[in-house]
């Protein structure tokens, strides 16, 4: 089968590869119909995970129909079935998916011992997401296998095309899931960092749960123009206004009653200087992140308020503003989103009307043209928002 793989830093290409098999009575395989490029895909891209390796097999935005099943599968699936797959790989036997905390499950990652290194306790597998994160191959292929996928793999029963219901894989729930940390009250002004698909996700979300008023921050109008007109989102731009004189004007001199970081480890600073700081700290190995979006979420929530930092990080960061943190009684909330906590109440908004996922894609390709994707996907070109594959 073909397959997307990563090569090196800033290198991946579509190459044949051995097809993948049941090797655990709960797995399924599934032939891929769509799967996407995600804002976190980037983060291998740059190299910026550590554990890739050569041929590793991309992506954890996928879905599809199910060619293959093991015996010990659960919960009704069969040979046939159209299904999207949530990107943490999760047993739903252990405490934590028990609890419904699936993306920290503790029986699905192999490599734990890795993860335990940097993090100290691990987190579940990830689809496509380095050895990290159990080094499982990803869903930018024409075939994968689907470990537990009675827990992770959700059966599409109507005719809603794939545009609709591929983004219950990662990116709606994870907006989803960084709204609801929030606490939303009637009445809350939130302000997202990042107009990405996450945060383009959020904003809607911040609605839906009854945010008064959506605030999104970014520099490129492309971006932001899709937060105003799809997510009806006020927007700032970073590049051109203060971003902290801006909420304060724009919410009394307050602040956001909750900020949600959907940027994450790679942030870009307005200053020249400073993101060269950040960048130089990174070169030297003495932080691995640019926190830039989190440190000015907190300095910009009102007091008392909520931070959701939902924008992927990798290890360390530095001068995080830890005084500001504590002394106005800020909470913060963060993690990778429980996917299939929230698949199913998702699919019955997006039955009801109430969200169409679609429109955040902007670019369809066949799987060969893949490591194109990546290419205007990172850097920004022909106001690429979302890439879809079509294995």
């Amino acid at each position: 089968m073909k397959a997307n793989c990563w090569i090196a830093p800033n290198n991946v290409a579509v190459e044949d590869v051995s097809d993948p098999q049941i090797l655990n009575p709960r797995d399924a395989v599934v032939r891929v119909s769509s799967a996407a490029i995600c804002g976190s895909d980037l983060h291998l891209l740059d190299g910026f995970i550590p554990a890739m390796k050569k041929g590793d097999i991309l992506g954890h935005e996928f879905m599809g129909e199910i060619v293959e099943l093991g015996p010990g599968v659960r919960d009704g699936l069969s040979v046939g079935d159209r299904v999207v797959v949530g990107f943490p790989i999760a047993c739903g036997n252990c405490r934590s998916c028990q609890r419904g905390l699936y993306s920290i499950c503790e029986n699905s990652n192999p490599n734990a011992a890795i993860a335990e290194v940097a993090m100290g306790h691990s987190p579940a597998g990830i689809y496509g997401y380095s050895h990290l994160m159990g080094g499982y191959a990803g869903g930018q292929a024409q075939y994968v296998r689907v470990p537990f996928a009675d827990v992770g793999a959700l059966k599409i029963e109507d005719d809603l095309p794939d545009e609709k219901v591929l983004f219950l894989s990662d990116v709606l729930p994870t907006g989803y899931m960084a709204a609801e940390m929030c606490d939303i009250k009637a009445g809350d002004i939130v302000a997202i960092w990042g107009a990405g698909p996450v945060g383009q996700f959020a904003a809607v979300s911040a609605y839906l749960l009854g945010a008064e008023r959506v605030i999104v921050i970014d520099r490129f109008p492309y971006r932001l123009q899709m937060a105003r007109t799809k997510a009806g989102a006020e927007t700032i731009n970073y590049e051109e206004t203060d971003v902290m004189d801006a909420l304060r004007d724009m919410t009394a001199g307050r602040g956001p009653d909750a900020c949600i970081d959907a940027v994450g480890m790679e942030g870009h600073h307005p200053s020249a200087a400073l993101h060269a700081y950040d960048r130089a700290k990174q070169a030297m190995k003495v932080e691995t992140d640019r926190p830039h979006a989190l440190r000015e979420a907190v300095l910009s929530c009102r007091n008392g308020g909520t931070i959701s930092a939902i924008g992927a990080y990798g290890g360390f960061i530095d001068k995080f503003p830890m005084g500001s943190f504590m002394n106005r009684s800020l909470t913060m909330r963060s993690g990778q989103a429980h996917v299939q906590r929230y698949m199913r109440p998702l699919l019955e908004r997006i039955r009801k009307g109430e969200i169409d996922p679609s429109f955040i894609i902007t670019h369809t390709m066949q799987l060969d043209d893949a490591p194109r994707g990546y290419d205007i996907f990172k850097n920004k070109q022909e106001d690429c928002v979302k890439v879809m594959l079509k294995p």
